[in-house]
């Protein structure tokens, strides 16, 4: 390994280009996962879908990211590194160029998971790249300047995808992709280079059953929590059939794996104990990076009535302070600060996170209020990032090091969906319980309750509304402030139980083994 290691290290300009290149195809490929959400409800009316229907832009393209990162080591291997990551890029923005131009939502749908495809190899590939064109001493900032683009992308997301679509209209959030990736793909195809890495497989040799059980198995489990929780979850026969196709898809494709002579996902690289830690905490990571990445930016919009603009614009300072973390703590590892006792202090700034947004809650919170609790988040985030992902790839070696960082990868988008499908499931039923137990409170004979009406209804009388329709009108004026109150309670105890579950995850550290080889944060960040 020792030769080929060096081989790739770039030095002075084309370093920097290449260093440009990866994080541009980084970031594209994860601003793209969010800024869609804010224009779901544009999409809606020009292509006249229904909410089921425009929830699958994301899901599709969700899907198609969680297939493809697993395989991407094996993908890579096959046809060359750089032919691979041209080719990615390329069929990333064709397909940016047709999600533009689809005239139903069917085609954006189908186009949505193309790009996805070519997505998912950009986000792991581009880390491989950057992590082999730098020495091995300077890898911790190769990491650093990495996981920059890996946290600051979903924060970019909204706010730009707000101002594209307040200022023109949806297809541009597509359009942007479009002049970044040809630069992207001429700058890759001028500077990226292929290792000399194992010999190709025949097409005969080749593990097909691998990718159909791994497609069944993830693209089911992706469907039900996506859209568990507005089909009724069990009740649904779809739901529940796909789930059993996952149950068996991945019992399937672990008895395939370890019997395969050629694997497309290498499962043996498990035995390793802090792999299998750390892919349990990045699970529990992605749980709490895209779970409160979702809250607060519907928290502020329907509650407090801010504009998609305003809630992205938010998030931005939280993400600013993780990226000024990320060289901080590149540093500590390689100065030798145990993992484990960062990773345990960033599970308990996120609980303290958690803690304050529980506090500061209310139907009518203030920017101000939110401001150092987001700012905490983004230091517990970089105390998080770096040292998980270096701690669970401590004790592998070579070739096993990229195959292990797929699987953090993949823990971690699965424990967003994961995160996102439990989240909203639990909003809806919090918020039905808090408002049964508010409404039990509002008795009509109580004189607060008749004061209130009675002062509503003037108000409405006195702009010119009959008594009747006045009356109904304090009703309906009494009925949201108790849904917004019942809704906010919700989002106040989804913030409590995350905190308790960062909290419960502290004592997972001490069942770290030291690592013997030190491994840089580099090889880490997949």
């Amino acid at each position: 390994m020792t030769g080929t290691e060096d081989d790739l290290v770039e030095y002075g300009f084309r370093r920097v280009i290449i260093t440009i290149t990866a994080v541009l195809c980084a970031l594209l490929e994860i601003v793209d996962t969010t800024i869609v959400n804010v224009a779901l409800t544009n999409m809606r009316g020009s292509l006249g879908a229904t909410l089921t229907d425009v929830a699958w832009v994301i899901t599709a393209y969700a899907i198609a990211n969680v297939i493809v990162i697993p395989m991407t080591s094996w993908l890579s291997q096959q046809f060359g590194r750089r032919n691979y990551f041209v080719v990615s890029i390329i069929i990333f923005t064709t397909a940016s160029f047709l999600c533009g131009n689809a005239t139903n939502i069917w085609e954006l749908i189908a186009f949505r998971f193309i790009q996805g495809l070519g997505g998912g190899a950009l986000l792991v590939t581009a880390q491989t790249i950057i992590t082999e064109s730098y020495p091995i001493a300077k890898r911790g900032m190769a990491q650093a300047i990495y996981g920059m683009g890996v946290i600051v992308g979903p924060t970019l997301g909204p706010p730009l995808g707000g101002y594209l679509v307040d200022n023109f209209s949806w297809p541009y959030i597509f359009y942007i992709n479009i002049p970044l990736g040809i630069i992207a793909a001429i700058l890759a195809f001028t500077f990226v280079r292929s290792p000399k890495f194992g010999k190709k497989l025949k097409a005969s040799q080749v593990d097909w059953w691998g990718i159909v059980l791994l497609s069944a198995f993830i693209g089911s489990l992706q469907f039900v929590l996506e859209h568990g929780q507005q089909d009724d979850w069990f009740n649904n026969s779809t739901i529940t059939a796909l789930s059993v196709v996952s149950v068996f898809g991945l019992v399937l494709f672990i008895w395939r794996e370890l019997t395969y002579k050629y694997p497309i996902v290498n499962l043996s690289v498990l035995k390793d104990g802090n792999l299998r830690i750390g892919t349990i905490m990045c699970f529990i990571l992605g749980f709490g990076l895209y779970g409160s990445t979702l809250i607060i930016p519907i928290y502020t919009q329907s509650v407090l009535g801010w504009t998609a603009t305003d809630a992205g614009l938010l998030l931005i300072p939280g993400s600013i302070t993780t990226a000024f973390m990320m060289p901080i703590v590149g540093r500590l590892i390689q100065k030798g600060v145990p993992q484990g006792y960062m990773v345990g202090v960033g599970f308990l700034i996120f609980f303290f996170f958690t803690l304050m947004m529980y506090n500061n809650m209310t139907p009518d919170t203030g920017a101000e209020h939110l401001f150092w609790p987001l700012i905490l988040r983004g230091i517990g985030l970089g105390l998080l990032f770096v040292p998980i992902t270096t701690l669970s790839l401590s004790t592998l070696k070579g070739k096993h090091i990229g195959e292990g960082a797929a699987f953090t990868g993949m823990m971690r988008q699965l424990g967003g969906s994961f995160g996102i499908a439990i989240i909203t499931t639990f909003i809806t039923r919090f918020s039905q319980k808090h408002r049964v137990d508010l409404v039990s409170n509002l008795d009509g004979t109580r004189l607060e309750v008749q004061e209130k009406i009675t002062l509503l209804q003037q108000g409405f009388m006195s702009k010119g509304f009959s008594a009747n329709e006045a009356l109904k009108k304090a009703y309906q004026v009494i009925d949201f402030s108790v849904m917004k109150q019942s809704t906010v309670l919700a989002y106040m105890d989804i913030f409590l139980y995350l905190g308790i579950m960062f909290l419960c995850c502290i004592p997972i550290i001490f069942f770290i083994k030291k690592g013997k080889n030190k491994i840089n944060p580099a090889d880490a960040m997949h």
